[in-house]
């Protein structure tokens, strides 16, 4: 098959680098190579020149992060989603995104092809593709790993060597990791044994060891609107700014910290380890303030709809109908969701230490244990004489009185 334009999600990494000259030779093909900057940190003039020197015909770098913190983030926050129970979502919010940003240039190029360097065994796979193909139905998609037959680093290496191409990538002795202004993740090596405890002094690169922490406490205050933080201890910020303010805060206290042995939608269970400081914050933050503000049935059924959200983004459905319809729900909700929240920070853990919201549904002289005016306790008999109507008459109808 011969194509004339692909596009390629480009990382600078060895995968991808392999990637751009293994397109050129097996289809013939120009090849775009796209960086998505989710604020991962990396040194993008080198990887543009990398890019170039295995083959890329052009190079495009996106900025993409305050796009990713306003459309993605804020919005899994305000769901509360959070898959199975410890994972925030860091990876899998960043993909639907890339995939977006490959289908805008590959639509601007008139490209033929998107390419992307997943592997077989992993979820990326799946995100990347759904969305493209929510966006872009039509295009074609190339994934290397499903079709080449290179089967290691050391092939990729030798590939490179054989194309007379000279880069300078060592064996690989760290993590498998991928990063993101709202988490790192960590996989591979000694993690791949659920029994191996973290060796933190080595896994960790954002967040101190809280082990081995001897900090003070530290009182902070995030202030909502409508669910989302627009300030910390009073000074209002904008969500880029806001979060990467968080991550250094709750990195110094050892903060964010998941191991997680997660179910992959491919079949298969993975062990990961996650640092997401400033996340793990303002999702324990946005919580105290739901427990404040929502209603008992609306919080009730909106913890079922955060289940069902974390999934639909975990599995790259971010564009689906279903997501884009209990958003809808979830903004409802967080209308009354405004207050601040104050927090204790100290030695890896997040304390409460107090909020107020003026949608606050918290009324003392209603809840108070002294005297009040408001709540006749005897009204109490005829509402549990209706409520418990259905046991009683079962009780009446099935079971034997005591002899």
């Amino acid at each position: 098959m011969q194509l004339n334009k692909v596009v390629l999600a480009y990382s600078g990494g060895l995968d991808t680098s392999v990637i751009i000259p293994w397109l050129k030779e097996n289809f013939s093909c120009e090849v775009i190579a796209v960086v998505v900057d989710v604020d991962q940190e990396d040194d993008f003039e080198a990887i543009k020149e990398r890019a170039y020197k295995t083959g890329a015909s052009k190079v495009y770098i996106e900025d993409a992060k305050e796009e990713f913190v306003k459309e993605y983030i804020f919005p899994t926050l305000k769901a509360g989603a959070v898959y199975e129970g410890k994972y925030l979502l860091g990876t899998s919010m960043a993909r639907p995104l890339i995939a977006k940003k490959l289908v805008e240039i590959a639509k601007k190029e008139n490209a033929d092809a998107i390419a992307h360097g997943a592997t077989g065994k992993g979820n990326d796979q799946v995100r990347f593709e759904v969305t493209i193909k929510a966006l872009m139905p039509n295009i074609k998609i190339i994934a290397p790993w499903r079709m080449w037959n290179l089967k290691s680093r050391e092939d990729e290496l030798n590939y490179l060597a054989q194309k007379g191409i000279d880069i300078p990538f060592k064996k690989e002795e760290s993590y498998s990791m991928d990063g993101n202004i709202w988490h790192l993740s960590h996989e591979g090596l000694d993690l791949e044994d659920p029994w191996n405890m973290p060796n933190f002094d080595k896994v960790l690169k954002i967040t101190k060891n809280p082990i081995s922490l001897n900090d003070q406490p530290e009182i902070i205050e995030i202030e909502f609107e409508k669910g989302v933080p627009v300030k910390v201890n009073g000074k209002e910020m904008n969500c880029v700014e806001l979060l990467k303010y968080l991550n250094k805060i709750a990195a110094n206290h050892g903060i964010g910290i998941a191991d997680i042995v997660e179910n992959r939608l491919v079949g298969m269970k993975s062990r990961g380890v996650y640092e997401t400081p400033g996340g793990t914050i303002l999702h324990y933050a946005h919580r105290e303030l739901e427990y404040l503000c929502l209603d008992r049935a609306t919080l009730h059924f909106k913890e079922m709809v955060a289940i069902r959200f974390a999934e639909l983004v975990y599995d790259g459905l971010w564009f689906s109908p279903l997501r884009e319809a209990l958003s809808a729900f979830v903004d409802k909700t967080q209308e009354v969701v405004n207050g601040t929240v104050k927090l204790v920070l100290y030695r890896g853990n997040i304390y409460s230490a107090g909020s107020k919201s003026p949608n606050s549904l918290y009324i003392k002289d209603l809840a108070t244990f002294e005297e009040d005016q408001m709540y006749n306790q005897k009204d109490a008999e005829g509402f549990i004489n209706l409520f418990g109507l259905p046991l009683r008459v079962y009780g009446m109808v099935n079971k034997k009185e005591d002899e």
